[in-house]
């Protein structure tokens, strides 16, 4: 019952109550109406909460932790319940719903869903600058990972921002991107010559650099690719590539972060962030950041260790059985390389295809953190 109803009843009411009538119809009459105010009211009262939002919500996929562990728990149970039922979600994937990973954040920035997430790199052709956020062997651990993603925030908000219609609620971490190789190799200069499935755009320049060949090839794709000798590596987390078998068609594991740790960026649409209310803004940024972002984060690094337990065998493994790859880990020598062909070659042509201000950005935030530096001209 709005108030204009409600004036326009009360007058009536009014009108009839002062008309001449018999002194017992009058009171009967004036008592009828006296309830059926007071139930009016009431009832207008119980309509006067705000309605609770709907958050429509698209995930990273499916199969993997992040998403399984943190993601679906979160959006589906701890932040509706910490809302007191003011938000209502619906949980789905972008590869339960047949998306193209870098269809994701254009989808987002159109309102086609309300909250999005998937790797930063898949959306790096729409916003080259983006490739800042996850540069390869930069970080060795998840404490310096985060270290340095957090230094690339304030650029990651403008660029989402201004290129996807969106305000950045969280980043969190795969496992970084290490190499399994179907080839023996002993350090980073061993994978010159090989052909390699990279996981980034920044990953592939990387390799390039490094003497050896990128190749496309989509993850579903790469058991098979392996096998057949269309390409000697491929670069994915390793728990994924331990869920996925790669550890059946490939017999070396070079630790080394070669394609960085793959941060997936959470966000929401802007024009339905805007219409939210500060307190329920400030309910999701904390949520977000309490339960969502920060064990993500704490619990990288282990997943790391017990990742690289299952795939050779050498450590614990809760994941399933353990299997038998070599280990290889990365030498002081593979990263003073992987330094200098960061910073002379791939961070520099970065740096011009990116255009703008992101290197001194860059150089202001992530670099200081890392202890590189692009040259500026």
């Amino acid at each position: 019952m709005n108030v204009s109803l409600n004036d326009t009843f009360c007058s009536a009411v009014t009108e009839r109550l002062s008309s001449p009538t018999t002194t017992a119809l009058f009171e009967w009459e004036q008592k009828a109406m006296k309830n059926i105010i007071i139930a009016l009211t009431a009832s207008a009262a119980m309509m006067g909460p705000v309605m609770a939002e709907d958050l429509a919500v698209v995930g990273s996929w499916s199969s993997l932790s992040l998403h399984k562990d943190y993601e679906a728990p979160f959006w589906g149970e701890t932040l509706p319940d910490a809302s007191d039922g003011k938000l209502n979600t619906t949980v789905t994937t972008h590869n339960q719903m047949n998306l193209g990973v870098g269809e994701v954040f254009r989808l987002l920035g159109q309102g086609v869903f309300d909250v999005g997430m998937t790797v930063g790199d898949y959306a790096v052709a729409d916003a080259p600058e983006l490739e800042g956020l996850d540069v390869p062997l930069i970080a060795m651990t998840a404490e310096k990972a985060q270290a340095a993603v957090e230094a690339a925030r304030p650029m990651v908000e403008d660029i989402f921002k201004a290129r996807f219609n969106s305000q950045v609620l969280a980043v969190a971490p795969y496992p970084p991107q290490v190499v399994f190789c179907n080839k023996a190799v002993a350090n980073l200069d061993d994978l010159k010559g090989l052909k390699i499935r990279a996981s980034g755009r920044m990953t592939a320049k990387f390799l390039e650099a490094l003497g050896a060949e990128g190749v496309n090839v989509s993850f579903s794709e790469v058991p098979g690719a392996l096998q057949k000798g269309v390409v000697d590596c491929a670069v994915t987390g390793a728990g994924s590539g331990y869920s996925a078998g790669w550890w059946e068609v490939s017999t070396h594991l070079l630790t080394i972060p070669l394609g960085g740790w793959d941060p997936v960026v959470t966000a929401i649409n802007l024009d339905k962030w805007n219409k939210l209310d500060a307190d329920t803004q400030s309910l999701i940024k904390s949520q977000v950041a309490e339960k969502f972002e920060a064990p993500a984060w704490a619990s990288a690094q282990g997943a790391l260790v017990n990742d690289i337990g299952c795939l050779t065998g050498k450590g614990d493994c809760t994941s399933g059985d353990k299997r038998s790859m070599v280990l290889v880990e990365a030498t002081n020598a593979d990263i003073v390389k992987a330094r200098g062909i960061l910073e002379t070659q791939v961070l520099p042509e970065w740096a011009e295809r990116a255009g703008g201000d992101w290197a001194q950005r860059w150089n202001d935030s992530v670099g200081k953190v890392v202890g590189i530096s692009i040259a500026t001209k």
